[in-house]
């Protein structure tokens, strides 16, 4: 009966005290390498960029997530808010595709990690996760994001890509310190840039800081349609949350598009093409 009794407290912890149910991990990622590919095509490059709200074991989810992956073939995926089993074996269904995995954190009550995927039609010459020093209230646990570096075909520079989810319910100081160590991460680098994921820009002044940012690395924003910008995720009458931005690389607006229809998230999905 003791046993019982302890193993039920334990469990109850485990659901219900962050403390007991978030843990901490060292910063490192995962890595699942699929495919031979050489290089990305420097000629096209489609990116999708979606938080996917923990959503990947879900059959709406996976349904959505295939049909998007066989529709448009994307050759560089970014997704936030991914869970999976700690044995990792299976985060995304992408047998075609590389893919680099940071978690920030372990789920103890489902047994998971949660993080952020980065994918790609090409093994990456570098994979690095950047976990920020500052927790978020309640749940205590930090932010992550994904730096993964890819060659590019009949190019001597590469493409780097950081996939980031930024912190949340935190002051304005500790936003701009995650958003001052990613500028380090992507300053030195001197090929092509592809920085996306869900920023939390909720207020005025996180958006500010984040243009500040993309303005002092050279970076642009993806371009949408005004239909399709109205779309992005927000709160109310807030700037949006999600964003691509880019580097020496050229946007081919055309092919923009966020994808609307889309129901298995509260995030609509980002998809757009470029070439370098």
């Amino acid at each position: 009966m003791l046993e019982f009794s302890t193993q039920l407290t334990h469990s109850l912890l485990r659901q219900f005290v962050p403390s007991y149910r978030f843990l901490k991990i060292q910063a490192d990622t995962i890595d699942r390498h699929h495919v031979h590919h050489t290089a990305l095509e420097s000629s096209s490059i489609t990116v999708l960029n979606w938080n996917i709200a923990k959503n990947n074991h879900d059959l709406q989810w996976l349904k959505d997530f295939r049909s998007m992956v066989r529709h448009y073939r994307p050759d560089l995926i970014f997704l936030q808010e991914v869970r999976f089993d700690l044995d990792a074996a299976h985060a995304v269904d992408l047998p075609d595709m590389s893919w680099s995995y940071a978690p920030n954190f372990i789920d103890a009550h489902h047994q998971a990690y949660s993080g952020v995927l980065t994918a790609a039609k090409t093994n990456p010459i570098q994979s690095r996760a950047l976990v920020t020093e500052h927790f978020e209230p309640i749940v205590q646990t930090p932010k992550v994001s994904l730096v993964t570096e890819y060659p590019l075909n009949h190019r001597s520079q590469t493409l780097l890509a950081i996939n980031s989810h930024l912190i949340n319910f935190v002051d304005l100081q500790t936003f701009r310190t995650q958003l001052r160590d990613l500028e380090q991460a992507i300053a030195t680098h001197q090929g092509p840039i592809i920085f996306a994921g869900d920023f939390n820009t909720w207020s005025g002044s996180r958006s500010t800081a984040l243009e500040q940012a993309a303005t002092r690395l050279g970076l642009q924003e993806a371009s949408f349609s005004p239909d399709d910008y109205r779309k992005i995720k927000r709160f109310l009458l807030s700037p949006p949350l999600d964003y691509i931005f880019y580097k020496q690389l050229r946007e081919h607006r055309v092919n923009a598009r966020v994808l609307h229809h889309i129901t298995s998230s509260d995030h609509k999905p980002l998809l757009t093409e470029f070439s370098c």
